[in-house]
Parts: C-alpha cells; sequence; structure tokens
C-alpha cells in the first residue's frame, strides 16, 4: 500500500552506485511543487471517490481531505502531524505514473512541510535532507522534538535505509545513517520514535507473518533486542505505527478486507490490548497529534491502479 516505500526500493540498487551525478554544489532550487503536476491529471476527492474510507468508531468526525494548498492533483502521503497539530511533514509526488528512477531526478519528489495558523494550512515547502547535487529520495517522516527520522534510497548506500536528522536554527541537518545495528541486525523498516523505544515494522524471523510490529529500546546509545508486540500482530501485514504522546494509543496500518486499514490498540495496565478496526477502505499511515485529530493517507484506486493520494483528518468530537 506504501507508494513511498515501493519508490525508494525501486531507487535502492541505482542510488548505492553513486552513478547518477554529483554535480558542483549550488543552492537547492525553488520548488513549484504544482507547476510539475501534468495537465492530464485531475483532480480527485469524495464527490468522485469510487472507494471512500469507512469510519468504524463514533468518536470522530467524518473523515475529509486536508484542505488545499496541502492536497493537490498530484500524490500526498505518507502524513505525521507534530503534537500541538499546527505542523504536518508528508511525502509528494506529482504524477504516480512516473517510475522512481525519473521522480528523483525531478526536484520535485520528496519531503514537504506545512503550518497552520487558525485553520489555514500554508503553501507546502520543500524539507531538503540531501547536499545540492546528490540524489535522494526520501519519506516516512517520525519526529520527536529535534530528532527525525526518516526513510531513503540515496547515493552511497545500498537499499533502503532509515536515516536520522537533527533540528538546528530552524533547519533539519546532520543526516547521519541510523547504523547496522538497526538495519542490518534487527531488520527495521519504517519507524515511531518515542521516549526511548523506537517502534518499527519488520518481516524479521519470529513475527506472526508479513511484516509485524516490534519495540527496541536506546541505552546509552545503543539498541536493546527487539521485542514482538505480540497483542496487536497477525498474520497479515501489520506495519507503520504510531504511538501516542502519552503512550497509551498505538495505531498501525493492517491489511483488511483485500485493502489497508487503521487499527488502534490501548495501553492498559502496561499491556497492550487486542486491536480495533478504526477505518477500513485504503486508509492507512495513521498520526495523531495531542488533541486526538487523525490524519492519515488514503489512495484513490480506478480498475485496480493507484491514481493518485491525499491526506485525510478525521477530527475527534
Amino acid at each position: 500500500m506504501n507508494r513511498t516505500a515501493l519508490i525508494l526500493t525501486a531507487l535502492s540498487l541505482l542510488l548505492a552506485s553513486g552513478c547518477l551525478g554529483d554535480s558542483d554544489p549550488a543552492d537547492h532550487p525553488e520548488i513549484d511543487r504544482e507547476s510539475m503536476i501534468p495537465d492530464d491529471i485531475a483532480k480527485r476527492g469524495p464527490d468522485t471517490d469510487r472507494n471512500p474510507s469507512v469510519l468504524h468508531t463514533d468518536i470522530f468526525e467524518d473523515p475529509v481531505p486536508v484542505p488545499y494548498p496541502v492536497n493537490t492533483a498530484g500524490a500526498e502521503d505518507s502524513p505525521f502531524v507534530l503534537p500541538d497539530g499546527n505542523t504536518l511533514y508528508f511525502f509528494f509526488t506529482p504524477d504516480v505514473r512516473v517510475p522512481p528512477e525519473e521522480q528523483v531526478m525531478d526536484d520535485v519528489t520528496g519531503i514537504y512541510v506545512t503550518r497552520r495558523t487558525g485553520n489555514i494550512w500554508s503553501v507546502p515547502d520543500r524539507v531538503w535532507l540531501q547536499k545540492p547535487g546528490r540524489l535522494a529520495l526520501d519519506g516516512a517522516v517520525a519526529i520527536q522534538g529535534n530528532e527525525m527520522w526518516f526513510a531513503s534510497a540515496r547515493e552511497g548506500h545500498t537499499g533502503v535505509n532509515m536515516f536520522t536528522a537533527e533540528l538546528i536554527d530552524g533547519e533539519w541537518t546532520n543526516w547521519q545513517y541510523s547504523g547496522d545495528r538497526l538495519m542490518k541486525e534487527l531488520q527495521i523498516g519504517e519507524v515511531h520514535i518515542h521516549g526511548n523505544d523506537l517502534y518499527f515494522h519488520s518481516g524479521r524471523p519470529g513475527g506472526k507473518g508479513g511484516y509485524d510490529i516490534w519495540v527496541t529500546t536506546r541505552s546509552d546509545g545503543s539498541w536493546s533486542d527487539p521485542v514482538n508486540i505480540e497483542a496487536v500482530n497477525s498474520d497479515a501485514m501489520d506495519g507503520y505505527p504510531f504511538v501516542s504522546t502519552d503512550g497509551k494509543e498505538l495505531w498501525f496500518t493492517r491489511t483488511y478486507m483485500g485493502t489497508p486499514g487503521i487499527f488502534r490498540s490501548l495501553n492498559v495496565d502496561g499491556d497492550w490490548q487486542e486491536p480495533e478496526l478504526m477505518v477500513s477502505m485504503f486508509a492507512g499511515e495513521p498520526t495523531l497529534d495531542d488533541r486526538g485529530n487523525l490524519y492519515f493517507v488514503h489512495h484513490y484506486y480506478e480498475n485496480d491502479v493507484m491514481i493518485e493520494a491525499d491526506i485525510y483528518v478525521a477530527y475527534r468530537k
């Protein structure tokens, strides 16, 4: 379901060689992402959606697309909202029909951030996590304080790996490979950082099938052996975890009735409970602010082909 992961995987070997170019350093170009959307792509929305997401709980209002200028006729994916609910990161590509080896060259596909004042979201800005002239395709952001985790296929690295960045003077910098302990030994996929705990999905041995959700703990710069969160995992795909700031809710994506759906598990006296279905039908990658508002990606499919994606929000009642 995760378009970002598919794109990054397809690029990994191509970028590992570093052969796609290393131009002289220059300022990153200013990005007008809407100008890169082809004229033949029509905006989709609830009025034309053939497979609208279905809410399975009464604690939210019906989900709606985050308004323009966040969502466009291009594909907005992989949201991450900060706890105050006023900053939203996401992945964008203007045309899902374009192969990833071309997307990495277009200067527009990647991570964006938008900020809200009142009920108005700002025009999203590109978040650069690579030096000018060096190629990378980044996505799957998770942030705690001044620490960002993100997935990337980039020059000089084989495969899709997780990296970290540090927020200094308003800019994400000091990009670092997360290390062989996490990538090769623990075999982490996309992550969520909560305190010193790193929640991640993985198809590593010892799971119940497909992706499972695991957790490892950081102590003095080292990561513990991972623990399978058995209470929430199934023989289906369970991934893209998100833990609420208070640690009482674990949200994730599971394949349900043939499409991605969003599930939630509550923590009661230190134990995760049986998860419940919250949103079904092409809904995934949940993220919540501290008011409990739920953001997620909804993919539009026609004739079994994904044609667009938008960030949706379901406001807590």
